[in-house]
């Protein structure tokens, strides 16, 4: 008899200000609350019979801690570090130190906008970044992650 299959486990993590969600800027960030927007992911995963972990924090070292812990029980991470995408090497070494693979997400298409946006820290190792869909920029990137694991 075959061994079950392990399941897998994406850790998210929601960098500063996504707290927020809903009422922070809603013409860029959308009106989905944060808790909306992890039920989403929730389903999501369960559609592609894999488990979420979602992990909100305002500040850099908590980020770092969640990623340093959740590394030993995630296959890989689901990315949106907020402005932390664009100043935060320390986020970027822990990301790429604990070698899982991670998917950058953004609400907003940040090639979009202010010229500071535009340059991220954390895409040149990403396995992908998507942005400018939304609450469906979480979802593709999931599903983007996922196909990239199952890959091998």
């Amino acid at each position: 008899m075959a061994a079950e299959p392990e399941e897998v486990r994406i850790a998210v993590v929601h960098g500063p200000n996504l707290d927020l969600l809903g009422q922070r800027e809603p013409e860029a960030y959308g009106r989905q609350t944060l808790a909306e927007v992890n039920q989403q992911l929730a389903d999501a995963a369960r559609g592609l019979e894999v488990e979420v972990e979602a992990f909100q924090a305002n500040g850099e070292g908590e980020l770092i801690d969640f990623i340093h812990d959740a590394a030993s029980r995630t296959a890989g991470f689901l990315v949106n570090a907020g402005a932390y995408t664009h100043t935060s090497i320390a986020l970027r070494d822990a990301l790429v130190g604990v070698g899982r693979p991670f998917v950058e997400v953004h609400l907003s298409n940040t090639q979009a906008r202010e010229e500071f946006r535009q340059r991220s820290l954390l895409a040149p190792k990403a396995v992908g970044a998507i942005m400018g869909f939304g609450v469906e920029s979480y979802i593709l990137g999931l599903n983007g992650l996922v196909s990239h694991l199952r890959r091998g």
